[in-house]
């Protein structure tokens, strides 16, 4: 009775949202966007063996994660090759500098302004980041043999191709953020990883004849993807109290009033993946440069690509997987101290009159809120760990390897889908209808 009443209220709560014009102009920008998106991530650039270039996306994570970013467009080697990436980097990069440079400190207390002028500086920061990826990309292509060579000026134009397609994609992202439905720049990740579906279905019928493993995978993916809903809306409510004054009649009167700071369990999301990957990637880059060649004795080299190679199985694969949770874990607390750094909750409490109860303004209450976020990320960054293994531990339990489980684009999904969600139920909250959630 109760999954009926739920079912009811989610089409009446869809049947309200396409039934108000502006809402559904919003929708429908949004979709034609997207749409704008998928046709240019199919536009191909020259010079590139497709057989070669999906043998090396399947076998470097690190490249599977930007291809995750870029919607599929990297592994086609199109305009649209480095995605949204750059952009990602840039932001990470402005967020971890504004902390520790005091002119960015000054220019981000300017409140809009400051916002806005840190945002045109992570987008000149975007270009280079861009140009650099890209010129990036073709070395790496053209070591590996997935691309021929190519003519100096050739790679000019294949480079600002490249740098041109990202900065579209944004300006894409921006025009959803500004006229659509929800984070314009998530939504084209989400849109990416929506698409890429298709091809692990197919890759599902592929390995039918072995139903015991395929059954294993599809109970592991489902209880991954209730696991990251269940931590990514896990916080915890701090209770504060404002003290508000009135002026009646020529005398002051003190008002109270109460509510919380929701601390989030994982606030970090997923960019303490994307770090330890990156840098797990590192080590086996560089060695494959020094490595001997195939059927010659290993040197030292060598080993340091098996032991770095994600695909490698146990026991050696075990120092690979002990590392990557280790730094899973270690960039998650480094991260979210940062964030937390930023928001400078205590604060901001004291400008605004509010104090939480039981504990002292000022000090007291930013060594308080400062012992809660630790805690709090402890957990969070042990889920993240645990998430960041589950594709190893499903490989090896199922020994399927045409199918991953691929914990980046679970939590990006995810989040992406709540966010957009709760956009929906505020607007649909204030128009007095009944939203999507309870």
């Amino acid at each position: 009775m109760q999954r009926k009443e739920n079912q009811s209220r989610l089409v009446q709560a869809m049947k309200d949202v396409f039934s108000l014009p502006d809402l559904r102009q919003k929708i429908l920008f949004t979709l034609g966007v997207l749409v704008v998106f998928r046709f240019i991530a199919h536009i191909p650039l020259p010079g590139v063996d497709i057989d070669a270039l999906q043998q090396l996306f399947e076998q470097n994570q690190i490249l599977g994660m930007l291809d995750l970013f870029s919607g599929g467009a990297m592994k086609r080697f199109s305009v649209a090759a480095l995605g949204v990436y750059p952009y990602i980097t840039a932001s990470i990069i402005m967020q971890l500098l504004v902390p520790v440079i005091p002119a960015l400190q000054n220019i981000a207390r300017e409140g809009e302004s400051g916002q806005r002028r840190i945002n045109r500086i992570t987008h000149l920061l975007t270009v280079p980041l861009a140009t650099v990826s890209g010129y990036g990309q073709i070395a790496l292509l053209r070591s590996q043999m997935a691309i021929g060579q190519v003519e100096p000026l050739t790679v000019v134009v294949i480079v600002t191709s490249l740098t041109a397609g990202t900065v579209f994609l944004v300006w894409l992202g921006e025009l959803i953020t500004e006229r659509g439905i929800g984070n314009g720049i998530s939504m084209i990740i989400f849109a990416g990883i929506i698409a890429s579906l298709p091809d692990m279905i197919g890759r599902g019928f592929l390995i039918k004849e072995d139903p015991i493993g395929l059954a294993v995978f599809i109970i592991v993916a489902v209880a991954t993807l209730v696991l990251i809903v269940v931590f990514t809306e896990a916080h915890r409510r701090i209770p504060v109290q404002y003290a508000r004054g009135t002026i009646r009649g020529g005398r002051m009167y003190r008002q109270s009033g109460s509510t919380y700071i929701p601390l989030r369990v994982n606030t970090a999301g997923m960019i303490p993946l994307i770090f330890a990957i990156a840098l797990m990637t590192f080590p086996g880059t560089i060695a494959s440069y020094f490595a001997s060649p195939v059927g010659h004795d290993p040197n030292l080299a060598s080993n340091i690509m098996r032991i770095f190679n994600p695909q490698v199985a146990l026991p050696l694969g075990l120092i690979y997987r002990s590392l990557y949770f280790t730094l899973v874990i270690g960039f998650a607390f480094f991260y979210t101290m940062v964030i937390f750094e930023q928001m400078n909750l205590p604060q901001s409490l004291k400008q605004q009159g509010g104090f939480i109860p039981g504990v002292r303004p000022g000090k007291a209450t930013a060594e308080y809120l400062n012992r809660v976020i630790k805690h709090l990320t402890f957990g969070g960054a042990l889920f993240l760990a645990v998430v960041a293994l589950i594709p190893f531990l499903v490989r090896d339990i199922t020994g399927i390897t045409a199918l991953t489980i691929r914990s980046t684009a679970m939590l990006i999904a995810v989040g992406v889908a709540l966010d957009t969600m709760k956009q929906l139920e505020s607007q649909l909250t204030m128009r007095r209808y009944e939203g999507f959630l309870k």
